[in-house]
């Protein structure tokens, strides 16, 4: 067995990785380059919403779409870790699969606001490494928004508003990172990923590895 292929064997469990910024700060090109370096293990967390369904959207690998009453039903028997009301639609992250996949070791992706963070963090801290992206200037964070095409300059305008709020909730980040750089920037994500999947309190296996270690005979 290789070092690292001992460091691999440890026993450790799941980190819930939190990422949110202003729509145009690069949350989302960030959180899809994450997804696609298959090598990192990285999944997805498809959250449950009343939405409708775009043509373009697969239920269970975009959202998982229920109706109002479904989504009321499973929010008021405690199946879903934090909701928020976004635009006039409900959207939340269920808990059953998040906490399978943190007991099994296996590392989850969040795309969600400041609001969903927050009540995350209230259930489940320990488990979870929040990065808020911030844009290098809102100026730039409006040139962005417009060169998408994407939305009338009333859109844009709201989207700016809603950019000062979300940026004010900064402090509840365990992470800052400034995206002036979309390389640097998810080279520096991806150095946080490494470095907390490498936490004392995240690895219960470190026990018997050192256990094991000390009992071992040199000859």
């Amino acid at each position: 067995m290789t070092a690292q292929d001992a460091s691999a064997a440890i026993r450790r469990r799941g980190l819930m990785l939190v990422l949110s910024s202003p729509s145009g700060a690069g949350k989302s090109t960030i959180a899809r380059n994450l997804l696609e370096e298959k090598e990192l293990g990285l999944a997805l967390s498809v959250s449950v919403t009343t939405r409708a369904r775009r043509p373009s959207e697969i239920d269970g690998i975009h959202y998982h779409f229920v109706s109002t009453k479904e989504f009321e039903r499973l929010r008021d028997t405690d199946a879903l870790l934090e909701w928020a009301e976004v635009h006039g639609n409900l959207y939340a992250t269920p808990r059953e699969p998040v906490e399978k996949a943190m007991a099994e070791g296996r590392d989850m992706l969040f795309d969600i606001d400041w609001q969903g963070a927050l009540q995350l963090k209230e259930k489940m801290r320990a488990d979870i490494v929040s990065i808020f992206i911030l844009p290098p200037s809102m100026k730039e964070l409006k040139a962005r928004l417009k060169r998408r095409a994407e939305d009338q300059e009333a859109v844009i305008a709201t989207r700016l508003n809603n950019a000062r709020v979300e940026i004010e909730h900064w402090r509840d980040y365990d992470f800052i990172i400034v995206n002036d750089d979309l390389d640097r920037a998810y080279s520096e994500v991806r150095a946080m990923v490494t470095a907390e999947r490498l936490r004392r309190d995240r690895r219960p296996g470190l026990f018997d590895f050192v256990s094991g270690l000390l009992d071992e005979k040199v000859v």
